[in-house]
């Protein structure tokens, strides 16, 4: 969870360093590409004089921002899938349905 943190802050401070963008155009799969190719490299190990704060993930994520959201026109809602029970037919009422049992009937 805390490397998950950390790259979502590192995709934001991408983001603000272009003007007028939003953060949710910041792709996860760049930023964890560019963190991974880092890794693999073992580049920036040891820290030079200068420290670049933004870094690869900086480049990348500008690069390959995402499209724009479209405008949400309704609200967020939970989409119920269809009863399997209800698409057989009509309901038995279960209330009026009196079922005896005879434990003494041999019939299977």
């Amino acid at each position: 969870m805390t490397a998950y943190q950390a790259l979502r802050t590192a995709m934001t401070d991408a983001t603000d360093g272009v003007p007028r963008t939003d953060p949710d155009r910041a792709g996860f799969t760049a930023a964890l590409a560019a963190v991974r190719d880092q890794l693999v490299l073992a580049a920036g190990v040891t820290a030079d004089t200068v420290i670049d704060l933004v870094g690869a993930i900086g480049r990348s994520v500008p690069a390959q921002l995402l499209p724009e959201r479209r405008v949400r026109t309704e609200d967020r809602i939970v989409k119920r899938a269809i009863s399997k029970y209800n698409a057989r037919g009509p309901a038995i009422d279960r209330t009026a349905y009196k079922a005896t049992i005879d434990p003494f009937t041999t019939d299977p």
